[in-house]
């Protein structure tokens, strides 16, 4: 149950191309159409050459202010497996991280000059922090519906499946957002990350 004044705070994070921008625009969309008070706020970065992209969106009873503190952050959705690692302190005590089991390996590492972390290494940063992510096999289910753009929709559908907003409602927005030809694609995307995370949350 709510208590008043309150807020869900969702922090999307990964590099320019991967869609976020559009998934911000959605859970933002859904929050106003749930009937809460939205703020949303975009840094992009070098998003157009592969670089970092971070989205902010709250919603609540009242919300005050776009942007999120490191620390406050309820659900933190990861697009990409080095920026969630990036990005991991920005959730609070007991909040959810979704993590795009995928990797975009960056110029630095493929020159030679820094180290992309392996998932061992990964497991551990995250274990002594206190984190347990789920991973979500957004690209592949992406590709097997066969346009691997859509995991961006799948990475929602996760999300969708932890609130309290029914999942029609969702479906109703995803609707109205994408491109009439692409919309029984991204439908089925959120279906597949819906049940997905659901089936996830049953194992752990």
């Amino acid at each position: 149950m709510k208590t008043q004044g309150w807020t869900d705070n969702f922090f999307l994070v990964g590099v320019g191309g991967q869609g976020i921008l559009l998934a911000a625009d959605v859970i933002a969309l859904v929050g106003m159409e749930a009937g809460y008070d939205v703020k949303k706020s975009e840094v992009h970065g070098m998003a157009q050459r592969g670089g970092s992209v971070t989205s902010h969106v709250r919603w609540g009873e009242r919300v005050y202010s776009p942007l999120i503190s490191p620390g406050e952050v309820d659900y933190l959705l990861a697009f990409e497996r080095l920026e969630g690692l990036r990005h991991a302190e920005m959730l609070r005590p007991g909040g959810v991280m979704l993590v795009n089991d995928y990797r975009i390996i960056p110029v630095s590492v493929s020159a030679g000059g820094s180290h992309y972390p392996s998932a061992e290494e990964e497991e551990g940063i995250y274990r002594e922090a206190g984190l347990d992510p789920y991973y979500i096999p957004a690209i592949e289910i992406a590709q097997t519906l066969g346009n691997a753009r859509v995991n961006n929709i799948v990475m929602l559908g996760a999300l969708a499946a932890l609130l309290e907003v029914p999942p029609e409602l969702w479906r109703q927005v995803i609707a109205q957002r994408v491109p009439e030809r692409y919309r029984e694609i991204n439908l089925e995307g959120f279906a597949q990350g819906y049940g997905y995370l659901a089936k996830l949350r049953g194992r752990k």
